[in-house]
């Protein structure tokens, strides 16, 4: 079987194949891996790949499966992880070339552990910017990640290499880290799905209120599948939601006739997003309308710019991280990254407290402007793109682009990415938010929106 029909496969027709004996994992992963060998070179999406390792597990699959005694719900599946994601005996470099000698890690994160205990093929980890801070596929650890959908044009990130290598064909599911739209805006700009679950759900190190690893693959039934597996609890993780038996992909299926729809089409503060994506988002509103939803457009949720508060929070991040590298190693850190979050060494104790306070303040406001809906639709991102080599639209504050998902963190709602159209050649993904704790129901809402898209032909060959 080709790479181009693997991609035109999701996770569960790959596991009927494999239970029915019509396909092996073995030449699955094969096949994979010298796709990967052979697009490398254009893309730059994967490091770390464990070829033999990778072969192995796959043998091993195939034995089981022709028992008929598969170990999990993803056994033999090839997966990848992000490079903030932990795996016992691989590198963990966080995007940024000062963390080149730090020792491998020694355990394995709650992702990693979950995949590995459903039998899922992790083969290789994949690129992000410096320090999971911009929302581009730069990086001073592993260079420049380019869209294949048009390698000139930028992946989105932070989960810059995850977006590219699963448009690419490369696995059909990797889990991603979101900390203002880091699985989001690669998803919608490598027209994948993508989930941002409700905070907790899938546990991950550190803990923290408002990153969260997430799901990526090329439909909502892959990201689904996956997240069935993510989504137990993890001692180590104190914000870990309690455990849940919902298998997530087994109930897509959904009558949305009288749900309540909101189109968030403005913020209230700048960038407004382009015609074309406003476009796209209303087409996708056009699509619940007729099956029955009430779609409404929301009024701007701000008078002031909500977002800036945020990115001041992110700067602090930033600038203790590059302090804590090797002063003679700090230069290294990628200019946009570096340059960005230096204000932060002059921020007070003050300015941290009201940052916070903006930030509550904020999350107040857009809670109660979205009550009245059950579901709302908005941009992934203002634009529909931007150059590969640009650390974001906006070089002095790269992540301003994520104006319409980061205060999903912080509200800690769940949220989506669902690839919608194509322009200029390049994907166009609109993003789906519930309430907290209804990823179902964001799941479902994705999936009859990408029934209503169609097939995609993926660019398993990249274009220029």
């Amino acid at each position: 079987m080709t790479i181009a029909e693997l991609a035109r496969l999701d996770t569960l027709q790959l596991l009927s194949l494999y239970r029915t004996g019509k396909l092996s994992p073995v030449e699955v992963m094969q096949t994979t891996l010298d796709h990967a060998l052979a697009i490398h070179g254009q893309i730059n999406a994967l490091f770390n790949i464990v070829a033999d390792e990778a072969m192995a597990a796959a043998h091993a699959s195939e034995e089981r499966w022709r028992k008929h005694t598969p170990m999990g719900r993803l056994d033999g599946v090839p997966v990848t992880v992000k490079d903030s994601v932990n795996v016992a005996g691989w590198p963990y470099l966080h995007g940024a070339r000062p963390n080149r000698d730090r020792p491998v890690a020694t355990e394995d994160a709650p992702p990693a552990a979950r995949l590995k205990a459903a039998g899922a093929i992790i083969f290789a980890k994949t690129t992000m910017p410096d320090c999971g801070l911009l929302g581009a596929g730069v990086s001073s650890a592993h260079g420049i990640t380019r869209n294949p959908w048009k390698l000139s044009a930028n992946t989105g990130g932070s989960s810059a290499g995850a977006g590219a290598s699963l448009a690419a064909g490369l696995g059909f599911s990797s889990v991603g880290s979101d900390i203002a739209g880091s699985v989001r805006l690669p998803a919608g700009q490598c027209g994948l799905a993508a989930l941002k679950p409700t905070q907790g759900l899938i546990p991950h190190l550190a803990p923290d209120i408002m990153r969260s690893a997430g799901p990526m693959g090329r439909s909502v039934t892959d990201i689904a599948t996956m997240l069935t597996v993510l989504a137990e609890p993890d001692a180590r993780d104190c914000w870990s939601l309690p455990p849940s038996s919902v298998t997530y992909e087994d109930h897509l299926d959904r009558d949305v006739k009288g749900l309540s729809i909101g189109l968030l089409l403005d913020m209230g503060f700048d960038p407004r997003p382009a015609p074309e994506v406003v476009e796209v988002v209303r087409a996708a509103g056009r699509v619940l309308e007729s099956a029955g939803a009430v779609v409404t457009e929301v009024p701007a949720p701000f008078q002031h710019d909500a977002y800036r508060a945020i990115d001041q929070i992110l700067q602090i991040r930033g600038y203790a991280e590059i302090q804590a590298f090797a002063e003679d190693r700090r230069h290294e850190v990628t200019e946009a990254v570096r340059n960005w979050c230096q204000p932060a060494k002059a921020f007070s104790a003050l300015d941290y407290s009201a940052m916070l306070q903006d930030i509550a303040r904020s999350r107040a406001i857009l809670e109660r402007c979205l009550r009245p809906y059950d579901y709302v639709l908005a941009p992934v991102l203002p634009v529909v793109s931007f150059p590969a080599e640009a650390p974001g639209v906006s070089a002095d504050v790269p992540l301003r682009h994520a104006n319409f998902t980061a205060m999903f963190n912080q509200t800690a709602q769940p949220a989506s990415s669902v690839h919608q159209a194509l322009i200029g050649g390049l994907p166009v993904g609109v993003q789906v938010v519930g309430k907290r704790f209804d990823d179902m129901g964001v799941l479902q809402l994705s999936r009859l929106l990408e029934a209503a898209r169609g097939a995609v032909e993926w660019p398993t060959t990249p274009k220029p």
